[in-house]
C-alpha cells in the first residue's frame, strides 16, 4: 500500500535547488515559529528554493515570511475538510516540490500535509516536531501514516528518544536537529544601556521570561515563587516579555501578592537581544518543554538560566555549570534556584560565560539550518538509491560537519570579545 519507488530522481549535480515546501496551520508568533522563519531565511538559497504553505490563515509570522518566498494559505476550510488532500496535493505537482516538512506536533498540518506530499509523489515527508509532552501530542491517526513518513525530526537527543518511547515514532526514521539560535543577534552588550532601555537601575536584580503566556508556562506559579524572592531581594524586577490569553491572571496573582512594583509586563517586542542582555538571568516555569530556543537565545546573550528539570532541558542547561534545573511545580525551588544564583558573588556571570560557550560551539543557528540541509538532501540521495538515511548515518554527517566548524566560542575569546562593557560590579545583590 505505501510502496514509493523514486530511483528515477535526477541526481543532485544534474538538477536545479530543491523545493522544500513547509506546511503549517498557522505561523503565530512562538519559538517554533521563530525557528521556521530562520531555517527559511538561512537555507543555502543555491541549493533550496524554500516555500510555505498556511493551511488555515498566515497569522503573524506568516505575513512576515509571505513577503519573503512563495506563501500559500487557505487550503483547510474546517478540520475535517478531507478535500484539502487533493487541493493540497495539486499546488505540490504544481510547484514541483521536491520535500515537504510539516512543522508542529500532531493536528492537521502533520496529518492533511503528509498525506497530501503521499499521494503527489513527493520524494521527501518530514514532519518536525519541535515540541512534545502537554499540551501537544502525536494522535493515533497521525502515528498511523508513520509507513510514509521519511523522518521525524527531534530538537534534541532525549527529545528524538522521547517521540520513540512516548509518541511511537519509529526508532530508524527519527533525526535529531538540534534548536539553534543566531548569535551574532542574540549576544551581550554593554548592560547599563540595555538597562535604560528597559527602565531598570543598574544596582536593581533583573531576572525575565520570555514565553508566550499560556497556561503551560506556569507564568502564575512564577509570580508566586517571585514574591519569595522579593522578601530576600527587595528591589528585585520581574520582567515578563510576550502575551497571551493568561495575562489577566497574571496580572491578578500580580495585585494578590502585592508585587506591582516588581513584575514588569513588557507584551511583545521586536527588541528581545536587547531586553535579554540587560537582565541578570532567564527563568523558565513551564510544565513541560522540550528544546525552547528562548533557553538558548538567553544563553548566547551571556545569561545563566533557571529551568525546569523536564523535557529536553537537561540536553541544553548543564546544571551547575551554566544554569540550574529546578523540580517541575516547585515554585519554592524555583525561587530557591533563582537566589542562588543572584546572591553568589560572580557565579552568575560565569554561568553566563559559559553558557554563551556553550551555544557559539553547538547551537548556533547555522548548525540547525546545516542539519535541516543535510537530512533533507540526505533522504533526497537515499530514495534516489532506492535505499533510506538511518539516524547514525546523518549523526555522523553532522559529526563530520561539526569537526571541521571554526570553533568560534572557546572560552576565553568568547569572554574577551563579548563581554566588553559588562558591569563586574553587581556580584552580590544582597550586599549592594
Amino acid at each position: 500500500m505505501f510502496g514509493r519507488n523514486f530511483k528515477k530522481l535526477l541526481p543532485l549535480a544534474d538538477r536545479g535547488p530543491l523545493r522544500v515546501m513547509f506546511i503549517h496551520t498557522e505561523v503565530v508568533v512562538g519559538g517554533a515559529e521563530t525557528l521556521l522563519l530562520e531555517i527559511i531565511r538561512k537555507m543555502d538559497r543555491n541549493r533550496f528554493q524554500p516555500e510555505l504553505c498556511c493551511l488555515k490563515q498566515l497569522a503573524e509570522l506568516g505575513e512576515v515570511i509571505s513577503q519573503e518566498i512563495p506563501t500559500f494559505v487557505g487550503l483547510l476550510k474546517n478540520k475535517y475538510d478531507a478535500g484539502v488532500i487533493g487541493r493540497l496535493a495539486k499546488l505540490l505537482k504544481e510547484r514541483r516540490i521536491d520535500a515537504i516538512v510539516t512543522v508542529g506536533t500532531g493536528g492537521d498540518r502533520m496529518f492533511w500535509g503528509r498525506l497530501a506530499a503521499y499521494q503527489a509523489g513527493v520524494p521527501v515527508i518530514l514532519s518536525a516536531l519541535h515540541a512534545t509532552g502537554y499540551p501537544m501530542k502525536v494522535e493515533r491517526l497521525n502515528r498511523l501514516l508513520s509507513p510514509i513518513t521519511d523522518g521525524f525530526i527531534g530538537c534534541a537527543k532525549t527529545h528524538s528518544q522521547y517521540l520513540i518511547d512516548g509518541e511511537g515514532c519509529p526508532a530508524k526514521k527519527v533525526f535529531t536537529v538540534w534548536n539553534g539560535v543566531d548569535v551574532d543577534r542574540f549576544r551581550p552588550r554593554d548592560k547599563a544601556t540595555m538597562r535604560d532601555r528597559i527602565g531598570i537601575p543598574l544596582d536593581k536584580p533583573a531576572v525575565g521570561i520570555v514565553a508566550a503566556l499560556r497556561p503551560e508556562k506556569q507564568h502564575v506559579m512564577l509570580v508566586e515563587a517571585w514574591s519569595k524572592v522579593v522578601k530576600r531581594l527587595p528591589d528585585a524586577v520581574l520582567v515578563v516579555v510576550g502575551d497571551g490569553v493568561e495575562r489577566s491572571a497574571i496580572e491578578n496573582k500580580t495585585r494578590e501578592l502585592g508585587l506591582e512594583n516588581h513584575v514588569r509586563m513588557l507584551g511583545m517586542r521586536s527588541d528581545v537581544p536587547e531586553v535579554l542582555a540587560g537582565l541578570d538571568l532567564k527563568v523558565l516555569s513551564s510544565k513541560m518543554e522540550a528544546n525552547p530556543a528562548s533557553t538558548l537565545e538567553a544563553n548566547a546573550c551571556g545569561l545563566p538560566v533557571v529551568a525546569p528539570d523536564v523535557g529536553s532541558l537537561s540536553d541544553t542547561v548543564e546544571h551547575g555549570v551554566t544554569g540550574l534545573l529546578y523540580k517541575a511545580d516547585d515554585p519554592i525551588a524555583l525561587a530557591d534556584s533563582i537566589l542562588e544564583i543572584l546572591l553568589k558573588k560572580d557565579r552568575g556571570l560565569t554561568m553566563g560565560a559559559a553558557a554563551r560557550d556553550l551555544v557559539c560551539r553547538k547551537f548556533s543557528l547555522d548548525v540547525m539550518v546545516k542539519g535541516y540541509e543535510n537530512l533533507i538532501e540526505g533522504i533526497y540521495k537515499a530514495a534516489g538509491r532506492g535505499s533510506r538515511l538511518s539516524p547514525r548515518a546523518f549523526d555522523e554527517l553532522m559529526g563530520d560537519f561539526l569537526s571541521s566548524k571554526p570553533q568560534q566560542g572557546i572560552a576565553g575569546a568568547i569572554i574577551q570579545e563579548d563581554y566588553p562593557g559588562l558591569n563586574p560590579g553587581i556580584e552580590s545583590y544582597e550586599n549592594s
